[in-house]
């Protein structure tokens, strides 16, 4: 049952208009003795979790328009795609007593001093009351809005004080974790782009370096065309896909990531052997995109490992069968995807008149290439590259189950089926403290 249906049927529950109210401004305020007032833009409201949005401070001459807020006020995004994409704050830390935030939220606080603002946060996080809310917005497509009392009228569970602040506590632990996985992840991924600048132009061993057209490399390396190291170059196939299972999955944009093919969403063609045969793609075969909208994206090149077995190549992108006497497929792959790299496919992108970006062959063959002579250097690097990816990933996929826990958690402590005394969250406090 969606968690509305089931609040709603509930002896002795609420409603949210029961609780809190929309923070009005009050009359005659006198904004001049203060010189400047936070102010809230749109796009400085967090999504998916985070409390703290960013705020500008404005000179009070300019301020008093914009919606008016008050300290630890819950400011929910009422514009479409804001509030379907989970755009909301709680405003706690702000360096006065209330501030003005864009037009296009709606600012709640509590009617009682025992409300845990934090409750009702979570609250409008849950799938089921964005899905419910999302469709009683009113107004024209693309430019649709939350009527006040939709919100205000929402069954709201009926907790006591300090059961409400357990929940609250318990899933800000959750949350608390999400970030920091979320900050690990990304302090790896700022130290591998330092990696990859340092080893891509000073090598392992901080050698000498010499100019080149890409800038400082090392010394002993060679610059060379992507040519001079691949056997072959080949566009994919065109033939139809689906999402029905046949012998035959077929990659596609979706499927390259940097460095690796995701198989997560993989879709299927009825082909014969004879042309299966044609386009399937062999172990460390460098699968390019030669087509994209987003020109950051245009090059980003995976390595194929075999997975998934008997796997096609779709025609937007471009397969090059590496010399493996002379290039690692994996290290052209990490360059590839460097600052460096992404920039030098970028620059010889050619624009569409539909607004995307194109490679071919031609440029592909064309693209520079720093190149240890050795391939135990290449793979040197490979392996310190991976061992940063491999951190990545596991940040990833731990805030990936927490954010399935808090899921799982936010309904079931919502609807009483779980209990916070129930509840052994020991492993997040010491995940907390490894991580401090």
């Amino acid at each position: 049952m969606l968690l509305h249906e089931f609040l709603a049927q509930q002896e002795g529950s609420t409603t949210i208009g029961e609780l809190f109210e929309v923070t009005k401004k009050p009359r005659g305020l006198d904004l001049s003795p203060r010189a400047q007032i936070p102010f809230v833009p749109m796009d400085a409201i967090p999504q998916g979790g985070a409390f703290t949005p960013r705020y500008d401070m404005k000179p009070s001459t300019e301020s008093g328009t914009g919606t008016y807020f008050e300290k630890c006020d819950v400011l929910v995004g009422k514009i479409t795609p804001s509030f379907e994409n989970g755009k909301q704050a709680l405003v706690c830390d702000l360096p006065s007593e209330f501030g003005f935030a864009t037009t296009e939220v709606i600012p709640l606080r509590p009617k009682g001093a025992d409300r845990d603002r934090r409750l009702l946060f979570y609250y409008l996080l849950h799938p089921d009351i964005r899905s419910y809310v999302a469709g009683r917005m009113e107004g024209a497509t693309g430019r649709k809005r939350v009527p006040e009392d939709v919100l205000l009228g929402l069954p709201f569970p009926a907790f006591d004080s300090e059961e409400e602040q357990a929940i609250s506590n318990c899933l800000s632990r959750i949350r608390s974790s999400i970030n920091i996985e979320g900050a690990l992840g990304d302090r790896l991924a700022s130290l591998k782009r330092t990696a990859m600048r340092e080893l891509f132009s000073r090598g392992l061993r901080g050698e000498a370096q010499k100019e080149s057209e890409i800038g400082p490399i090392p010394e002993s390396w060679t610059l060379v065309e992507f040519s001079q190291v691949r056997r072959r170059l080949q566009y994919g196939t065109s033939i139809r896909c689906s999402s029905e299972l046949s012998p035959h999955p077929v990659l596609r944009i979706p499927n390259i990531a940097p460095g690796r093919v995701d198989a997560s969403d993989l879709k299927y063609a009825t082909v014969s052997e004879k042309e299966a045969s044609r386009h399937r793609l062999e172990d460390g075969d460098i699968i390019f995109i030669r087509t994209n909208g987003v020109l950051e994206r245009l090059g980003c090149c995976a390595v194929f490992d075999g997975d998934p077995e008997g796997a096609l190549f779709a025609s937007y992108l471009i397969r090059a069968q590496p010399d493996r006497t002379k290039l690692n497929p994996y290290f052209a792959a990490h360059f590839y995807s460097s600052q460096v790299g992404t920039a030098l496919v970028a620059g010889r992108a050619t624009p569409a008149a539909d607004g995307k970006y194109n490679l071919n062959t031609g440029i592909i063959d064309s693209l520079p290439l720093p190149l240890p002579h050795s391939l135990i250097e290449q793979g040197e690097i490979v392996s310190i590259l991976d061992a940063i990816d491999a951190k990545i990933n596991l940040h990833k996929r731990k805030q990936a189950l927490l954010e399935e826990l808090f899921r799982a958690l936010l309904h079931k402590l919502m609807t009483s089926e779980v209990r916070v005394a129930d509840l052994d969250l020991s492993a997040l406090e010491a995940n907390c403290e490894v991580a401090t």
